[in-house]
């Protein structure tokens, strides 16, 4: 019986994948951070819930990534090693200024101008992932570094409490005696961009590859989006109902759960970030066995499939928050609703890959990006403004009115994504 040759690893594209996604971990940290900062924040400046929910949507979400968006076209062009780190760099010097800024229109403007790094990076990843790992290993790295960022992200979590507590005992030395312990918080997680900065100088920059059928190339983003636009509609309306609703609750948890319940924030912390991590592991197992099992008998349509099932399931977990009667209730429905989401978004770098062409990849998952982001602005500006203008600071209650009614939107868009491939 003949064997199948072996396959060489792509040690030194995997190794790049993995240094990106640590990277982008950390950023994504930062967003933790800030969620467990927020109510210190809130104080500090003297600002409500609306505000905060500005914050953390159109400063951290909208602004960053329109910005992005030239970013990717010079990826598409020139070296892309270097653009990731100008972007490494440019995220720690940011993350600094931002700590220390004396009023919100500064530290607004700040953190803006910091996730302009970080969602200028994602697309750029997603477009070099491919040429790192070829072919055979493109969907594993695809969900490798999203496990990573998934990492960051429940760490800045689980541990922004620590950390706030850690520096908190750090205010008798030297100039840290005159800042706050969120600000010194942030000025502690940006110094670790100088290591990161180091060790991205010894990672692979490797070639696009070429495209080698014969069909013309297409030059124009606009033009592409022209030629499938019926798919590229459903594509972002699918996405976009979920990408509001994970923004409604996930910024703005760890404050309403806080108000509500007057329960220790440290220790919302380290559930949530748990809560984050497992999901988002979880998710990606989920979707990567569902894929295959679905992949032989329905093909493209299965894809969507899974994200309205899953968003199915995460329409009544977020509902029920309104009426959650303890903390640990309210988690668990938190939990299940992140699950659900991360399923139900787990795939979606996997099926832009397959949409854009190699030319445009890094300005397609760019200008996805700023649309969905449009989206994702929405949600902590939906809670924020709901619970402050509407439910008397009901701010757990408001993040599902925010959250329910736009996964019907996502409902739509799959089933006719199903119905219509």
């Amino acid at each position: 019986m003949p064997t199948r040759p072996r396959v060489a690893w792509p040690w030194a594209g995997l190794a790049t994948v993995v240094f990106l996604g640590v990277t982008a971990g950390v950023q994504m940290s930062d967003r933790g951070l800030q969620s467990i900062l927020s109510p210190a924040i809130r104080e500090t400046f003297g600002v409500g819930d609306a505000v905060i929910g500005a914050l953390h949507g159109i400063a951290g979400i909208l602004i960053a990534s329109a910005l992005a968006m030239p970013l990717a076209r010079l990826a598409d062009r020139h070296s892309r090693k270097t653009i990731l780190l100008g972007l490494i760099a440019a995220w720690t010097a940011l993350t600094l200024l931002g700590a220390l800024a004396p009023n919100f229109p500064l530290f607004f403007v700040g953190r803006a101008a910091a996730g302009i790094t970080e969602f200028a990076m994602i697309p750029i990843v997603y477009s070099l992932i491919p040429d790192l790992v070829g072919e055979r290993w493109r969907v594993g790295a695809n969900l490798g570094f999203a496990a990573l960022m998934a990492t960051g992200a429940s760490a800045g979590f689980y541990l922004g409490g620590d950390l706030l507590h850690w520096v908190a005992g750090l205010g008798g030395i030297g100039w840290l005696a005159d800042h706050d312990p969120w600000r010194k918080a942030m000025l502690v997680l940006a110094l670790a961009g100088l290591p990161l900065l180091l060790a991205g100088s010894f990672t692979r920059d490797p070639p696009r590859h070429v495209v080698t059928d014969s069909a013309p190339q297409v030059a124009s983003l606009l033009a592409f989006v022209r030629a499938n636009l019926w798919q590229v509609l459903l594509f972002i309306g699918a996405a976009g109902g979920v990408a509001v609703a994970v923004q409604a609750v996930t910024p703005m948890a760890a404050m309403a759960l806080v108000r509500r319940f007057s329960a220790d924030l440290e220790a919302i912390g380290h559930t949530l970030g748990m809560l984050i991590l497992v999901g988002n592991m979880a998710s990606l197992l989920i979707a990567w066995g569902v894929d295959r099992a679905l992949r032989s008998r329905f093909g493209a349509r299965g894809r969507p499939a899974i994200m309205g099932v899953a968003t199915a399931i995460a329409i009544p977990c977020a509902g029920l928050l309104a009426v959650a009667t303890s903390v640990s209730v309210a988690l668990a429905l938190v939990g299940a609703f992140l699950l659900a989401t991360c399923v139900a978004n787990a795939l979606l770098p996997t099926m832009l890959q397959d949409l854009a062409p190699v030319e445009l990849r890094a300005r397609a998952f760019a200008g996805y990006s700023f649309v969905i982001a449009a989206f994702c602005a929405l949600g902590p500006v939906l809670s924020g403004g709901i619970s402050q203008f509407l439910l008397a600071d009901d701010l757990l209650s408001a993040m599902s009115f925010a959250a329910v009614p736009v996964m019907g939107v996502t409902l739509v868009c799959t089933f006719l994504w199903w119905s219509r491939s």
